[in-house]
Parts: structure tokens; sequence; C-alpha cells
């Protein structure tokens, strides 16, 4: 599984497209009265103000070449402040293995660069904006995280290890040799390297064996 295209809310749609575009220097590749686009690696990323709720915010996370994590890091540092948990700026997932650092953008997202060891490629060109692989992470907050694991193994998207669904956990759905999830989850659960708690918010994921999960207004799941 891939994430092809992700399409999420922000009622703040012109501090975005100035963080994103200038602050980190994305690609725009589309925009209107009320979203841009931007490419990110071999993902596109959209944010639209259309029909928004009150300040909506996601977890997302981006790959980044296994070998440039201290690079990306350092190269990061300049443009925004990193986020801390328990006094570190940095988080060593030693069961992936993988190292990855956080931050925020003016609408509150938490932000993730990730360096997944053996998985994702490595790169000899030093490490900018342009470096950045695809989007490798999107929470995905819903009600009832059994009825939608179901769902989402109809559209052959299982846990990453083949581990029942936790409702009191993440679960982390994809494949794991590809490094790309989709994390199931509840409401309630706070993220790391932050004080915000998952929230049900709209959004669109568009994934490349042609489907594509909705989460509508009213917070309903609707997977195409």
């Amino acid at each position: 599984m891939e994430i092809e295209s992700l399409t999420l809310q922000t009622d703040n749609l012109q501090s975005m497209k100035e963080f994103y575009t200038n602050k980190l220097g994305f690609h725009l590749i589309a925009e209107n009265k009320g979203s841009f686009q931007i490419q990110t690696g071999a993902s596109i990323l959209e944010f639209t103000n259309s029909d928004t709720v009150v300040k909506p915010f996601y977890h997302f996370a981006f790959n980044i070449p296994a070998n440039q994590f201290e690079e990306a890091k350092f190269w990061l540092q300049n443009k925004v402040q990193l986020l801390t948990e328990d006094g570190e700026d940095q988080v060593n997932f030693s069961n992936l293995p993988a190292h990855a650092i956080y931050f925020e953008d003016p609408s509150g997202n938490i932000i993730e660069f990730i360096a997944r060891y053996g998985i994702n490629e490595e790169s000899s060109e030093p490490f900018t904006i342009n470096s950045i692989l695809q989007i490798s992470e999107i929470g995905l907050i819903v009600d009832d995280v059994l009825k939608v694991g179901k769902e989402l193994s109809k559209a052959r998207i299982f846990e990453r290890d083949n581990k029942p669904l936790n409702e009191k956990s993440l679960n982390f759905m994809g494949v794991k040799e590809v490094g790309i999830f989709i994390i199931l989850a509840r409401p309630g659960r706070r993220w790391i390297f932050s004080d915000k708690y998952s929230t049900i918010y709209p959004l669109e994921i568009s994934i490349n064996n042609g489907r594509k999960l909705i989460v509508n207004q009213e917070g309903e799941i609707i997977i195409e």
C-alpha cells in the first residue's frame, strides 16, 4: 500500500501555503480560492478550507532517506522548532528500526520525518525538501476501530504484523516492508511529542490500489 494523495482540512489556508511553500520549500502544483496542493515526494498533499470544522489537526509523517536522519534534522532545525518528549527532540524506534523527529505547522498538525532503516532508500545528494520520499503515515481516527479494521481488510489493508486490532492503542495498517501506514485509532489518545489527543476530523486518503478512504463532516468513514 502507498498513499498517493492526502487531503486535510485547515482553517488557516494562507498561512499554511506560506509555511509549506516558502518556509519548507515544497513545490506548489495546484491551487484555487479554497485549497492548494504540494508535491511531497511520490505523494500529493492537499489542504482545503472547504466546510472546515473549527481548528482541525492531524498527525502525518514523511519518509526520508535512511542514511540522512542527522542531516535532515539539522536542515529542519534551521526552519522550525522541533517538538520534544521527555526533554528529547528525537526518538529511536529500535523495534522498527527507525529514527524520527517532529514539528508543527501553523494549523497545529503534528508532522514527523522518519528514517526507516532497511526500508527507506538512501541518497547521496545533500538533504533538501526534495529529498522527501513520500507520505508514510496518516492518523485515521474512528469511533469503532474493529469495525473499520474489518472494512480495511476487505480493501486488502491489514495490520502490519498481522496482529489482532487493539482498540486501546495505535494500529499500523499497511505492509511493514514498505513502511507506509494508515494509523487506525480511537479518539482521546495522546500523540507523542505533543500535548494533543487524537480527534476525528474530515480527511480523504487515496491509495495506490484505486481505493479511497473518506472521513466526512459527520465523522463517518466511507471506503470507495
